[in-house]
Formats: C-alpha cells, structure tokens, sequence
C-alpha cells in the first residue's frame, strides 16, 4: 500500500561539475525524492515521461520498491535539463531547458494513490498542486515545495497551495523572495502564521531550519570531503523528511526534529554521486549510522 504519494517532474538531466560530467541521467524531483523516501517507506511517483525515457531507469525505481503506477508515458519526449556547477557548486547555472511532455503533465492520480495519508508536492505549478490536492480522499499531513519561476509568476497562486498544505519546504533565498523580506528568520515565522503545521526552510551548505509553534531547531549540514554532484539534494532532503513522517506516523515537534536529521543523512549521500548514483549504492542501515554522527557532531 502507497503510505507516501510523490508528485513532480522526471527528467534525463546532462550535469557538469568540477569533479565531472554525466549525460541523460536520471533526474527530476519526483524522482530525487521517491528514491530517497523509498528507504523508508512505501512511496508512489506521479510524473510524465516520453517513449524515449529508457525502460532501465523505470526498472531502477521498481527494485527501488517505488510504485510506478502513477507515471505516464506521453508521445513526445522526455522533460530535459542541462546544467553547470562552478567554484564551491552552491548554485546551478541552467544552460538548456526542454519540457516535453512536461510542458503539457496534468497529474492523475491512481485510486489506490488517493488514499495515501502523506503526500509531497515537488516544485510544479501552484496549479497543478492543487489539482492534486483536490483528488487526495483524507490525507493526514500535505508537503510542499515551490520555486523562483513560480513566485514570480503569481505569488499569489503559491499562497492559495500554502494554505490548502501543511507542511512547506523551501530554500532561504525563495522564503525570502515569497515574503519580501532579507531575513529568513523572519520569513519563517511569517509562513508558519499563514496556518502551515511546520515551515523547513533549506540553506545548503548551512543546513537547514525548522520552524514550528513548538519552536525552531536548526540543523546542520553534514560535513562532506567530496561534494560531487548538488542536484537534487534539495529534493533529497525533502523525500527523506517526508519519508521518515510516513515511516514514523508522529507528526510530533521531536519527531519533526528526528525527521530534520534523516533529511540532512540523505541528502549528504545523495550530493556525494552524479544523479542519484551514490543513493543507489546506500542501504536504510547507512542512513541510520549517518543520522547518529550526526548527533554526535551537535553533542555538547
């Protein structure tokens, strides 16, 4: 049974760092977050992809045990993204954009799907998140992601998803764009009266926030030697958080602080191989052990 529904673009991503390059990996965000959420749940993607979508890559995220069921196969092509990283790799230059069959993906959800209690909404439209909220039967927490593109577009329109989720996650610099402000602690207190349950605003390298009624707890990046490739860390993070929810069913502040740290475990992991190679290679055992190192490093 699906406990986690994730939906969001699939892509083939080319991807240049300092440390190498790859070409037509497996990327996107639903993806990103189903394979890290897999680890610890029973997760269901939603996505389009075209004919030329290779058939190992969706064989990849059944033996991943991640339900497929919601992925379509369009006519036309694969969503495509290429990108650079530079210097200390904390942002992506986009060189090239193609939708494809993204450009025209309206999510349907199986009915198995609808029933889920937990689900993500990765950073599409505002539009077509709320399409999936409305096809959702009785879920117990909603997460969100938004971007950018999307705030500028109609920041509006994010405010109208915000209010429909419970949970959003979100980078400092969008929190702060959303809220026209240059503080991000400020960002997040704002968001959290907007009636949201919990707001986790992701800084990189810095770690990243929770903010809560119960309170803040920050969490720290972990400390990497080799960052290889950042794509889809974000992501990552966020299938790990929404995954360690599933797999726990508290929703409690401790438990959203425990799913913080599961979220940091994963995306290190993730940053430390191209696409979702090195995720490929992890077992939930490791996950734990870097979740207790952790802990160490904030022992005092």
């Amino acid at each position: 049974m699906v406990e986690l529904v994730v939906v969001g673009s699939v892509a083939l991503d080319n991807i240049k760092t300092p440390l190498g390059e790859v070409s037509e990996a497996l990327g996107g965000a639903a993806v990103y977050s189903s394979v890290a959420a897999s680890f610890l749940t029973d997760v269901g993607v939603v996505g389009v992809i075209g004919k030329d979508f290779p058939n190992d890559y969706v064989e990849f995220l059944l033996e991943r045990g991640i339900c497929t069921k919601g992925l379509c196969t369009s006519n036309g092509r694969t969503f495509r993204w290429h990108g650079h990283y530079e210097g200390d790799m904390n942002n992506a230059t986009t060189l090239k954009t193609e939708l494809n069959a993204f450009a025209t993906f309206d999510p349907e959800l199986p009915d198995e799907y609808k029933k889920a209690k937990y689900v993500f909404l990765a950073n599409i439209d505002p539009e077509l998140q709320m399409r999936v909220i409305k096809q959702m039967e009785n879920p117990k927490l909603i997460a969100m992601d938004t971007m950018n593109h999307w705030i500028e577009k109609d920041k509006q329109k994010v405010f109208d998803v915000i209010e429909m989720c419970d949970v959003l996650l979100i980078n400092s610099d969008e929190a702060k764009k959303l809220l026209d402000t240059h503080n991000t602690i400020k960002a997040g207190k704002l968001l959290l009266k907007m009636g949201l349950k919990a707001v986790v605003i992701k800084k990189g390298e810095h770690g990243a926030l929770l903010f809560t009624k119960e309170g803040v707890f920050s969490a720290p990046a972990f400390p990497l030697d080799d960052v290889k490739d950042p794509t889809g860390a974000g992501d990552s993070f966020a299938g790990g958080f929404m995954g360690w929810l599933a797999k726990t069913d508290d929703l409690s502040f401790d438990n959203l602080k425990r799913a913080m740290i599961c979220a940091t475990a994963v995306a290190s992991y993730n940053a430390e191989g191209f696409g979702v190679d090195n995720l490929k290679k992890i077992s939930y055992e490791d996950i734990e052990g870097r979740c207790e190192e952790l802990k160490e490093l904030v022992n005092f």
